[in-house]
């Protein structure tokens, strides 16, 4: 899709209004409602779709298609992503009034990395065409991670701290509590940091493992720049609201995992054979509409499927503390 410097301009400029609203709605600290969180992940879905429905008078049905499988791939693995933003969230035991704004500078953070990691895709593609081997070849791997991953027994899962985030905390040190949403204090005649900017720091410095696997996935449907810039602006701007609507059901998609194993692996060998074909190589292509009913139906079916699953647990769950319980009365 061929997009002007004026309608780049325009976009981003819209899409710092939508942030800077965002960020008004939720710059006191609250917990954060059930239905506060429903509304506003309806809007942003809302606009979303208002803005693919943008890209189709703009642009056609091709790059409608591949927005809007960019944008449902994008917000997949972002639900993905939620599992390791609770567990760090738990780690520093964060006030729950506080989540919002953590999750805000978080996404914030995030949206500027990925349009590095954007600009450096595209640059890279642009002049190496073999790249989409190592893409599709990282995508695969990825793929039998996830798997692999899922395979092992369910154990209680805990965050590590990366080592950049230990040298920082070494460096500048940590006030012993939570000052508010303050981010530096003095303490002992010191300035030091607030655990509130050391979490920030941390979901900050984790989103550059997630875009490891996110934006080759995209570059796997689509190679215009605005689309994958977009299909990620619009996926990560409405994680903050999905974080607490969905947290309790978060547990509940044991199969999300594999799901997504199926979808990055999909994309590897969607990626393989574009290179081949690009190569001269006379192999079939998988066509965009063919990926986003893929994607979508995978998606569908591992939801239900982890939806009985937990059901099923439950019941058994159950069951058991029955029959212990009448085993304590016997007694």
């Amino acid at each position: 899709m061929n997009v002007s410097l004026t309608v780049w301009l325009l976009t981003v400029a819209a899409l710092c209004a939508l942030v800077a609203v965002d960020f008004f709605v939720g710059r006191k600290p609250h917990d954060v409602s059930i239905k506060e969180a429903g509304t506003w992940t309806i809007v942003w879905v809302v606009l979303a779709c208002l803005f693919g429905l943008g890209v189709y008078f703009y642009g056609g049905g091709g790059p409608t298609g591949e927005f809007f499988a960019g944008y449902i791939t994008e917000k997949s693995l972002s639900v993905d992503n939620l599992f390791v933003f609770v567990l760090i969230m738990g780690k520093f035991a964060v006030p729950s009034q506080y989540q919002q704004r953590v999750l805000m500078v978080g996404v914030l953070v995030a949206l500027v990395l990925r349009a590095g990691f954007i600009a450096a895709g595209a640059a890279i593609i642009s002049a190496f065409s073999w790249v989409f081997y190592l893409f599709g070849a990282f995508l695969i791997w990825t793929a039998w991670k996830l798997i692999q991953d899922a395979r092992k027994e369910a154990q209680e899962e805990e965050y590590q701290e990366n080592k950049l985030l230990k040298m920082v905390e070494k460096r500048f040190g940590v006030a012993d509590r939570y000052h508010g949403t303050k981010l530096w204090v003095e303490q002992n005649g010191k300035r030091v940091m607030t655990p509130m900017l050391v979490v920030m720091l941390a979901i900050g410095s984790t989103d550059v493992l997630f875009a490891l696997d996110s934006i080759p996935a995209i570059y796997g449907l689509t190679q215009d720049p605005y689309i994958v810039f977009t299909a990620n602006a619009f996926a990560l701007m409405g994680l903050r609201q999905l974080y607490f609507l969905i947290g309790g059901l978060l547990k509940k998609l044991v199969h999300l995992s594999y799901g997504l194993s199926i979808i990055l692996g999909f994309i590897g060998v969607k990626l393989v054979l574009h290179a081949l074909h690009e190569s001269g190589v006379h192999v079939p292509e998988i066509s965009i509409p063919f990926s986003l009913g893929f994607i979508v139906l995978v998606l569908t079916v591992t939801t239900i499927t982890s939806l009985r699953a937990s059901k099923k647990q439950e019941e058994q769950v159950a069951q058991e503390q029955r029959a212990a319980a009448e085993a304590s009365r016997t007694v």
